[in-house]
Parts: C-alpha cells; structure tokens; sequence
C-alpha cells in the first residue's frame, strides 16, 4: 500500500500539472520561412515601410512617388468582385513564416517583427481581407475573447490598424504557448491590406511596448521564454533564400568564429544596442559608435547622414533624390561592402545586398539598401545587415550578438 508521503507526492506532482506549472526548461525549437509569392521588390515602397512604421510623415517627394506605385485604397478594388490591382506585394516581406493559431490549427504566414511586440492577425472580423488567409476565432476550441480588450497600431501616413483581442493557442515550429494573446484586426492600413500573401505579423520586441489596452499583453517570446532550454532566439536570415529562426539555443554551425554581443537598451521597447564603428569598403574601421536597434521588421539599413555620405561618395554616380527622399544610382554600379563592429566582431554587407532594388519596374535607377536615418530620429539595423549575420536575441541577459557567416 502506497505511504501517506508517496500520495502527498502524487497529489502535488498532480496539482502542479493541473495548475499549468511551466514546463521543464529544456525546449529546443526551429522554424524555416516560407517565400511570399505575390513578393515584387520595389525601392522607394522599402523606405516608406520604415517612415510609417516609426510614425514618422513622409517626405513629399517619396510621399509622391508611392501614390504613383499604390493605387488609393477606393481604386484598388472592384467592389464586391474580390478582384485587385496588382501592385507590390511589400518591400521588405518577402519571407514569411508560418505559424498555426487555434484549435484546430489554423496556419498563417507572419512577419517575424523585433520592432514591435504585437501578434495581430487578419481575422473573419477584418474589412478588406482578400488576399490574405484569416484567423476564425469561432472556429478554434480553446479561442476565448479578451473582455474588453482592444489594441491599435498607428503609421507615419495617418493610418491605423486596430481590432479585438482573443488568448488562443499559438505554436511555431513546435514551440507552443497556450494561452498567446491574438490580436485580431478588424481594420487595417491600406499598406497592409495590400501585402497580399502577408496574414499578420508576430512581435518579438520587448512586451512594454505592446499596445493591447487596458493590460499590455506579453509577447509570444515572453510568454515561451520560461520554457526554454536558453532564454534565446536566433535569426539566421538569408539573402535570396529563405532562413531561419531557432527558440531556446544558439546552433553553433550556422556561424564562424566568435559571436560579438552588446547589451541592449530596452526602455522603447526595442533591441537598442551598439555598434563600435564601420568601415566602407576596404578601408580601415571607423571608430565612431552607432547606437542603433536590430530591427527584422525593416528591410533597409538606416543610418546617419554622415555615415551615408562617407558611403556613397564610393558609388559612382549616386545622389541623393528629394523625388525618392533617399539616395539612388544606376542598377548597374558596383557597390562597396560595408561593414560594422559589435563585441569586438567585424561584420561585413556584400555590396550586392546593398544595390537594393530599381525605384520602379523597369527603371535602371536602383535605392540603396543604406539611406538616411536622420528624418527618422533612430537607427534601424534592417534586413540588409541582418542577412550578412547570425543574430542573437539574448532575452536572459539583455544583449544582442552578431557572429560571422558564410554568405
């Protein structure tokens, strides 16, 4: 017969699991992209993205140059046909990443986002949702509506997207959270609208800037992290080929030598670091620190005006555009590298990533991956050298770290 402290044992071993104590710390996790089809890479749209998501206007020239690619948002659709224009799908969200909502699973392709801390998605409640799939809460089991609970993104352009709140199951590449705040949009930008192929975008920010209302909510990193062998994700992104993010380790074959960290400033939300110098070309490093944000969300490379000029004085025949509001060349310069410190590692962008794209279809005028981050009022280290890394999100320590590749 079982002893009294054997049963008190079970009870409590029992009682811990119905309670949803958190589990053992030894997950490992790892999810591939997946390429957007309806992807045309377009310049000055990839600059724009940025203005807007850091509420900042336009200027009037770029401002200009987008409604010439975009077509107003009562144009873009005949009404009731569920027809559209087609345009750029996105300039930046070429590679998505799927990620399974409800109960039963309801898989959707998100932008991995480090600039911001919201999980919203299309929803059945979203107007003007054709081409995109959509999250139906009534049709997930364990879909339960956050009472009272609203969230609201607002962009540079003076749009917005807003909606309601559920907390549902959330899994990426294994790695599940059970109760994931959802952030169902019920109105959206015209830009997000018309990324077609894009269902959403999942936050991977700091939670302090999630802007879920009355209560912030966590992020789906937050919530995973206690899971976690390693209080960890990585990105290994990659140019013209779909990469990857790891949960809960740091693969030591996706880099070489060591990895360089930081530490990061989180107050805004974001992981703020800093760069201890840069280089253009072959030239030695410059040791003028950057302080900047390591941003998945944003394609481009946004820094000083005199970092930009140092740069671009390399380039045969580059300008500055107030038509663009950002520097361009002809597509068919060849570009210096550049390159940046952290932590004592030198990272260096191939100058075939930085030749960005033409400023439209067609043209043999190209924006560069590099443009000014002056108007903007921070420096956002995008895509363009998120590609010519591996990256380490260290939510344990607070630090950022950056190690060499094979490219």
């Amino acid at each position: 017969m079982p002893s009294l402290n054997a049963l008190l044992t079970a009870s409590l071993a029992f009682a811990s699991i119905a309670l949803g104590a958190p589990a053992v710390q030894d997950k490992e996790f790892s999810v591939e992209q997946v390429k957007n089809p309806k992807f045309i890479k377009n310049g000055p749209l990839a600059l724009a993205h940025v203005y807007s998501k850091y509420g900042v206007p336009l200027p009037k020239g770029l401002e200009k140059a987008v409604k010439a690619i975009r077509p107003p948002h009562h144009q873009k659709r005949q009404s009731g046909s569920g027809s559209a224009v087609t345009t750029p799908a996105d300039e930046d969200i070429e590679w998505l990443t799927p990620v399974q909502v409800g109960t039963p699973a309801q898989t959707l392709n998100l932008d991995f986002d480090t600039g911001s801390s919201d999980l919203w998605v299309f929803s059945t409640e979203t107007t003007g949702s054709s081409g995109h799939d959509e999250y139906n809460p009534s049709k997930s089991s364990t879909a339960k509506k956050l009472a009272g609970a609203t969230w609201q993104i607002s962009y540079g352009d003076g749009s917005s997207s807003s909606g309601d709140v559920y907390k549902d199951k959330v899994s990426v590449g294994g790695l599940v959270v059970s109760s994931q705040a959802v952030e169902a949009a019920q109105k959206v930008s015209d830009e997000f609208e018309q990324e077609t192929g894009l269902d959403g975008l999942l936050g991977l920010g700091f939670s302090n800037i999630n802007t879920v209302k009355p209560t912030k909510q966590k992020t789906f990193f937050d919530n995973a992290i206690s899971t976690l062998k390693s209080p960890v994700f990585t990105a290994d992104l990659k140019h013209q080929k779909p990469g990857t993010y790891n949960f809960g380790y740091i693969d030591t074959s996706a880099y070489t030598g060591k990895i360089g960290y930081a530490s990061v400033n989180s107050a805004n939300g974001w992981w703020d670091f800093t760069s201890s110098g840069y280089a253009v070309g072959s030239a030695a490093l410059n040791s003028s620190p950057i302080e900047g944000i390591a941003d998945t969300g944003t394609t481009l490379l946004l820094l000083p005006d005199d970092v930009n000029s140092a740069y671009y004085a390399k380039v045969s025949g580059a300008r500055y555009s107030s038509t663009y509001g950002g520097y361009v060349f002809s597509c068919s310069a060849t570009l210096p590298s550049f390159s940046f410190a952290v932590g004592g590692v030198t990272i260096t962008i191939p100058g075939s990533y930085i030749n960005y794209a033409p400023v439209q279809e067609g043209s043999s005028t190209c924006l560069g991956g590099i443009q000014p981050s002056d108007d903007i009022g921070i420096n956002i280290f995008g895509d363009i050298a998120l590609k010519a890394a591996f990256v380490v999100f260290d939510g344990g320590n607070k630090r950022v770290g950056w190690a060499k590749k094979t490219l």
